[in-house]
């Protein structure tokens, strides 16, 4: 019954949002806005590559706002690019604006996805956070991650590739002179499912990476951090859409994973259909209750290549320096539960002032039960008051 429920809610929730008020200058599907350009031009993360004023959906009159491309860090430590929207209130002055780096969940492969499409057309279904925030006063800033473009490679769950996204999407609305973003506003960094291991993971990276930021705290809800795990709690249940996703999506960061030479006949046809038309809800609805032998003809998944590569991308290797709210529902049916917890004591171990809340509910319940929590835990650290922890 409880699986009833979540995939109803899922339907009913992600539905609304795809169906949600397109304006009339929606950009045809192949943008070449989105389109890196080749070569890529010098620079260092950050930089911005091109920009353009844009539409926020029902909110556009309340805020100023942005799509930009701007340069980053793939997961093997080379330059990429990567595009992403800024936001920010009409009623604030930005010089003054603290920034909360809002790193999207799951939207899918295809570039229909994009996740500053879906905000620019007013179809995002975590679109209550992002509200909460612009009404605090708040400048948002949001990645779309590496690899949507007309033809997308998108490396889902790749936390080292997602980190630096989630840093250099900040670091580029300071540089864009448009914004008048101070370059030492407080940073936050806060994402759910997806969002959130992408969120902890730019705080792991932060330190080294991008130590001129004035980072003050992150938030991670619903958090995969630990693929493994995760996995093993997907094959022929609700989530499997999201397993298959994380394959390409990890596939497309490392090329010698060769994903293809695993799938058979089904899986070619389906995975090339997932990376060109499915979002949240084909993930979802599409692909439930689907195996993985259904579609190849032999698992990648305990390969050592592939071990390899998910061990790097487990969260709880490097402290993090700043407080960290993280949250996540006991009834989970997509994010294992105890993977996160594990994560959590993880962190404890190691110092890192956590602030953890659990929920009695499932993953998609989870996407707007946590956001007060997630909001309180933000105005804290903004406000300067001393962070709590509840290790």
């Amino acid at each position: 019954m409880r699986k009833i429920f979540s995939l109803s809610l899922a339907a009913a929730v992600l539905a609304s949002a795809v169906a949600g008020p397109a304006p009339a200058s929606a950009a045809p599907a192949d943008d070449a806005f989105f389109t890196p350009p080749s070569p890529l031009p010098a620079g260092a993360p950050g930089d911005v590559v091109r920009f353009r004023v844009t539409e926020a959906g029902a909110i556009t009159a309340k805020v100023r706002s942005w799509q930009v491309m701007y340069r980053s860090t793939d997961a093997l430590g080379q330059p990429n690019v990567v595009t992403g929207m800024i936001l920010i209130p009409r009623s604030v002055d930005p010089a003054t604006a603290p920034i909360v780096s809002f790193a999207s969940g799951t939207y899918g492969p295809a570039f229909r996805c994009t996740p500053s499409e879906m905000e620019r057309i007013g179809a995002s279904y975590e679109q209550p956070a992002i509200n909460d925030m612009l009404d605090a006063g708040y400048a948002v800033v949001m990645t779309d991650y590496e690899g949507y473009h007309p033809d997308p490679k998108t490396t889902y769950v790749t936390g080292r590739s997602e980190g630096h996204a989630v840093i250099d999407v900040v670091r580029a609305a300071q540089k864009l002179p448009e914004t008048g973003l101070s370059k030492t506003a407080k940073v936050v960094f806060r994402g759910y499912s997806q969002g959130g291991g992408a969120s902890l993971w730019a705080a792991q990276l932060q330190p080294e990476y991008a130590p001129e930021l004035n980072l003050v705290g992150a938030v991670g809800g619903g958090v995969p951090a630990d693929l493994v795990q995760v996995s093993l709690q997907l094959d022929g249940k609700l989530g499997f859409g999201f397993l298959a996703y994380s394959l390409i999506g990890l596939d497309n960061a490392y090329a010698e994973l060769d994903l293809e030479r695993y799938l058979n006949d089904a899986g070619k046809t389906a995975f090339a259909r997932m990376q060109r038309e499915a979002c949240t809800l084909e993930l979802l609805l599409d692909y439930r209750g689907k195996r993985l032998s259904e579609y190849t003809t032999a698992s990648p998944v305990l390969t050592p290549p592939w071990l390899a590569r998910v061990q790097e991308n487990k969260l709880g290797g490097t402290p993090i320096r700043v407080p960290v709210h993280e949250y996540h529902g006991t009834r989970d049916d997509i994010v294992d539960f105890a993977q996160h917890k594990a994560l959590r004591d993880t962190y404890c171990g190691a110092g890192v002032a956590v602030d953890w809340k659990t929920y009695d509910t499932d993953h998609i319940t989870g996407v707007y039960l946590g956001n007060a929590g997630a909001a309180a835990f933000i105005a804290d650290r903004f406000a300067g008051r001393p962070a709590t922890s509840n290790c």
